[in-house]
C-alpha cells in the first residue's frame, strides 16, 4: 500500500470519523503514541501497590505505555467512545437505596462491551482497507496493555477525573472506550482540558475512600475491585461499605456533576438482560453454576465465576436488614464446596444474627 500523501490525510482523517460515527461510536479521536506522563503516573501507582493483585497491570513492561512497543509501526491510535447509560440515573440509585436488592454495575447489565466495540472496531478498520488498501492496525477493547484512558484523553474524548474515570463536558463519564492502533500518519486532535476544578464530590462519596487523593485510586479498596478483580476472601473492613453491590459500583459517576449531561443509550445490546437491573438478592443467590453460566452468558458478569458471584451476594445479604428467607437461604449455602463461599456465607448469618437481634 502507498500511504495517503499529506494532502489526503485530513481528507482520510475526516471520513474516518464519519465511518465510526456511522457504526455507532459516539465519538472518535485521533492521537499520537507520547504517553511519557502517563507512564510516569502509572509506575507510581504500581509502585504504591494500588493494583492489588492485578498482576497483568505490571506484567508487561513498557508496552503498556509505549504503543509502539506493543505493535510495531504504530504512529496513531485512533480512540473510540460509546456511550452505554441503559437507564436514567435516578434509577440505579432507586436500586443502591434498596437492601434487598442487587446492585450491579450498569455498564455490566447488557450484552459484554468487550465483543460489541471489537466488532464495530473491526468493521471501522474494513471501512480504511476497503477504501485504501492493505494498512497496518490492531484492534483493542481493554483486551491487551493499553493505557485506554490517557490515549482517550489526548485524542480529545474527555479528561480524566479525580476518580481516574473520562469525563465528558457534555456526555459524562457514561462510556466505553476502543482503540485501533494504526500506521497511519492521521491529523492529530487536540488534548482534552480538565474542567474537574474544585469538585471533590466522588471523593468524598466512596464508600471504602478508595480515591485516596485526587487522580489516585487504590484498587485494592475499591468495591469494583472487591467484587470483580479479587479471586479470594474480601477483606473484613470493606465488607459493611460494600452494601447491596454485588458486582462493580457507580457511586463515584452517579454523583459526578457533569453526568447532568449524559444521555441514556439507543444500542440494545447496553439494555439490561436476564431482569439484572431489578433483581433481588435473594433471587440470584438461589442461582446454581449452571444457571449463572446460563444466565450470564455474553456478559461480562461471567468472567468472575459462580463462586464469587455468591460470594458477593453473601457479602450483601449479610447487610440486609434481618429476614428469615435471607438466614434460611444462607444457612443452605453453609456446606458449600468453596471454602470462601463458606466463609462469607458464615460472616453474613453473623451478621443477620447478631446485629439485628
Amino acid at each position: 500500500m502507498i500511504a495517503p500523501s499529506l494532502t489526503d490525510t485530513a481528507e482520510l482523517t475526516n471520513l474516518i470519523k464519519a465511518w465510526g460515527r456511522e457504526l455507532g461510536f459516539d465519538q472518535v479521536g485521533i492521537t499520537d503514541i507520547k504517553l511519557e506522563q502517563a507512564e510516569q503516573r502509572l509506575n507510581h501507582w504500581l509502585n504504591k501497590g494500588f493494583h492489588g493483585e492485578m498482576a497483568y497491570m505490571a506484567s508487561h513492561g513498557a508496552k503498556r505505555s509505549r504503543p509502539g512497543a506493543l505493535v510495531k509501526g504504530t504512529k496513531r491510535v485512533i480512540s473510540v467512545r460509546m456511550d452505554y447509560l441503559p437507564e436514567p440515573q435516578d434509577a440505579s440509585i432507586e436500586v443502591l437505596q434498596n437492601p434487598v436488592q442487587a446492585f450491579i454495575s450498569r455498564y455490566a447489565l447488557g450484552r459484554d462491551y468487550h465483543k460489541v466495540m471489537r466488532k464495530r472496531l473491526q468493521q471501522l478498520a474494513n471501512r480504511i482497507e476497503q477504501t485504501i488498501g492493505d494498512f497496518s492496525y490492531r484492534v483493542f477493547v481493554d483486551s491487551a496493555p493499553v493505557l485506554e484512558k490517557p490515549l482517550a484523553e489526548k485524542a480529545g474524548l474527555g479528561w480524566i477525573g479525580k476518580h481516574s474515570n473520562l469525563i465528558h463536558a457534555k456526555a459524562g463519564s457514561w462510556f466505553f472506550l476502543g482503540e485501533l492502533y494504526t500506521d497511519l500518519p492521521l491529523v492529530l486532535d487536540e488534548p482534552a482540558k480538565n474542567h474537574c476544578g474544585s469538585c471533590r464530590a466522588c471523593l468524598d462519596i466512596c464508600p471504602t475512600q478508595a480515591i485516596v487523593a485526587p487522580y489516585q485510586v487504590d484498587a485494592r479498596r475499591c468495591i469494583s475491585y472487591l467484587t470483580i478483580e479479587l479471586r479470594g476472601s474480601i477483606p473484613l473492613e470493606f465488607r459493611k461499605a460494600i452494601g447491596n453491590r454485588i458486582y462493580g459500583c457507580d457511586d463515584c459517576q452517579q454523583v459526578c456533576p457533569w453526568n447532568r449531561f449524559a444521555q441514556t443509550t439507543d444500542i440494545d445490546d447496553f439494555s439490561p438482560r436476564q431482569g439484572l437491573d431489578s433483581s433481588s438478592l435473594l433471587e440470584l443467590f438461589q442461582w446454581d453454576e449452571t444457571e449463572f453460566l446460563k444466565r450470564t452468558e455474553g456478559s461480562a458478569i461471567r468472567r468472575i465465576g459462580h463462586a464469587c458471584w455468591l460470594r458477593n451476594i453473601a457479602v450483601a445479604l449479610g447487610n440486609a436488614p434481618r429476614s428469615t428467607q435471607i438466614i434460611q437461604a444462607l444457612e443452605r449455602h453453609r456446606e458449600h464446596p468453596s471454602g470462601m463461599v463458606r466463609e462469607h456465607v458464615n460472616w453474613a448469618l453473623c451478621e443477620q444474627l447478631i446485629e439485628n437481634s
